[in-house]
């Protein structure tokens, strides 16, 4: 999620002529479900598995190493993360392989560059910033942290206490997020956010205000994030599952919902061209050092990523076709399609009318959904947002672009939209016996984790305490899997191996922990998995078909080499999160957490 997040704003996009006849996508008709009615949905449907409820529990803006950098597995297990790889130890400091995690400089003054020229490491990175952290002076270099840290990802809690403390936000965008990988090195973090900026083309360029703040992670050896380091103990995790998409919470969350990207349209699925001042340009402007021509918080958010000419497009797919694989629909971008790279607003309001008071809102889509096709086949499902309050927000914190359903017509203007609910109605369905198979989970800006508007101690309580409520309900969690993670890495370090699917990702890990009866106690799984894998865990329990030919969900399952289960050899593949679980043994030793 991006500063974005502060401003609510809402609208729809000016509605343009026709650009091209619409050839994005051959989908399967769930118009003629689309007003079926919640109460002849089931939640007991025949399912592959023993799981007959699914739970997603989405926080926001946390890499895998910047919570699992220091876990150390039981039970046999092995991981990749910080300490494993001896970036750093267990007290949080430099460890003997820490140049695997050194930071670079470069210069890239003309044009977008995946790899600019290197001009040497950081000799200290620079000193973190406050962006809006909550209780914080706005904008300033945190003088809770050193000015002279050294080269190496650090310890947050060294200067900061973990339960509670409002740190600054790193920048997350798509461009900025592709960049900062060097193609794989992962070594462009800092300076990346010490240059590319989001000042949407100001002269002369606005200050960053970022330093350091993406080499931060949290030490579990140190007793950091306890209740997430129980469940890993006790249940099970993935080392190897990523956001689907580089970038924000807006293409993040759409592509949870629908495997697929939003992209600016008549409202029919025909595509258009967007205002100019919409459109991205990573590209330097003159006289700076990779300070971006366009790409700010109030537009430069699209991008036609079928043509190579456009500013940004060409450095990723060439890098996309050099690569031993064939990327996904060579790159899944339609021709003529300007596609939604960052946050916007969705097309409709909470309510259901259209989007209105600003123009950085994305149209109404035509996507396929997740919801759509549970609906078609009699499966109940729903969206349990936290403050929605019936579609009115009473809260400012609220999460208004974080609900794939909402940016989607077929969603939007029929009954189905009634299954966009509160989350105070989650806990009354599950007391209730009225739990639908597939529920969504959305926190609100102060419990959901994001830096400096919450922390990862709140996102933590939250799902913690969802995880002890279904605990709490036999007949339920006998049933149930609980899948916690995050929608994107927030732009923190991340060492982990990222396989390039298409135009928009996959981008750097994000935690995904298990909580079920079926899970192996303690299970570390190696598979490579990212957001679109939840979709192929519900169609393959649920016996559903892909959402559309053009969806992620298309893609194989990995196939891998004994000596690197991380990297399939079948690329580009992602996994249907079914390895996570042993369904022929049902545990009599499921645990309650001890928050």
């Amino acid at each position: 999620m991006t500063y974005l997040r502060k401003t609510r704003i809402s609208a729809v996009l000016a509605m343009l002529a026709v650009f091209t006849a619409s050839i994005l996508q051959a989908t399967p008709s769930f118009a003629a479900h689309a007003d079926i009615s919640q109460g002849v949905l089931l939640a007991n449907a025949s399912t592959a598995t023993p799981i007959k409820h699914v739970i997603v529990i989405i926080g926001e803006n946390h890499t895998f190493d910047n919570v699992f950098g220091t876990y150390q597995p039981e039970h046999n297990q092995t991981i990749s993360n910080l300490l494993s790889k001896q970036i750093v130890n267990c007290a949080g400091d430099l460890g003997p392989q820490v140049h695997l995690a050194t930071q670079q400089q470069a210069i890239d003054t003309h044009t977008y560059s995946l790899s600019p020229k290197k001009t040497g490491p950081y000799q200290t990175l620079p000193q973190p910033n406050t962006t809006y952290a909550q209780g914080q002076p706005q904008n300033v270099p945190d003088t809770r942290f050193p000015a002279n840290l050294p080269n190496e990802p650090y310890q947050i809690t060294k200067y900061v206490p973990y339960l509670n403390s409002y740190v600054g936000d790193p920048i997350h965008r798509f461009y900025q997020m592709w960049q900062q990988q060097d193609e794989g090195k992962h070594d462009l973090y800092t300076w990346v956010h010490q240059t590319a900026g989001d000042d949407n083309g100001a002269i002369p360029p606005a200050p960053i205000h970022q330093g350091a703040l993406s080499m931060g992670y949290y030490n579990m050896c140190a007793g950091d994030a306890p209740d997430f380091k129980f469940i890993a103990d006790n249940y099970a995790i993935s080392d190897n599952y990523h956001q689907p998409v580089m970038g924000g919470t807006g293409a993040n969350h759409i592509m949870l919902g629908t495997g697929d990207a939003a992209y600016y349209d008549d409202t029919q699925g025909h595509p258009l061209v967007p205002p100019s001042n919409q459109i991205e340009n990573p590209n330097p402007k003159p006289g700076t050092n990779n300070n971006y021509t366009q790409d700010g918080y109030s537009g430069g958010s699209y991008s036609q990523c079928a043509d190579p000419q456009q500013p940004g497009v060409g450095p990723i797919l060439n890098y996309l076709h050099s690569l031993p694989y064939k990327p996904f629909r060579n790159g899944a971008c339609a021709p003529g399609a300007y596609y939604l790279l960052n946050n916007y607003l969705p097309g409709y309001t909470p309510g259901g009318q259209l989007t209105t008071s600003t123009p950085f809102a994305v149209p109404p889509q035509t996507l396929p959904t997740i919801a759509d096709s549970l609906s078609a086949h009699h499966i109940s499902w729903k969206y349990y947002g936290q403050g929605y309050n019936n579609g009115n927000p009473t809260t400012p914190y609220f999460c208004g672009i974080c609900d794939p359903f909402q940016y989607v017509t077929s969603i939007m203007t029929t009954s189905l939209k009634n299954n966009i609910q509160d989350y105070s109605r989650f806990q009354q369905d599950l007391n209730q016996g009225t739990l639908p198979a597939v529920s969504f989970i959305k926190p609100d800006e102060i419990n959901d984790g994001h830096p400096a508007s919450s922390s990862l101690s709140l996102f933590e309580a939250f799902s913690s305490n969802i995880v002890n409520e279904v605990i709490r309900k036999p007949d339920v969690f006998k049933s149930t899997a609980v899948f916690i993670t995050f929608d994107e890495g927030g732009g923190y370090y991340d060492s982990g191996y990222i396989q390039p699917l298409a135009f928009f990702g996959d981008g750097p890990r994000v935690p995904l922990l298990v909580v079920s009866p079926y899970t192996r106690q303690g299970y570390v799984d190696h598979t490579y998995y990212d957001h679109v894998s939840v979709l192929k865990f519900i169609e393959k329990n649920w016996r559903l078909q892909p959402l559309s030919k053009r969806s992620l969900d298309n893609l194989p399952n990995p196939k891998v080499k004994d000596d690197n289960p991380y990297k399939p050899t079948n690329g580009p593949a992602i996994g249907d999160l079914m390895r996570l679980f042993d369904f022929d043994h049902q545990r009599a030793d499921t645990s309650l957490l001890p928050y």
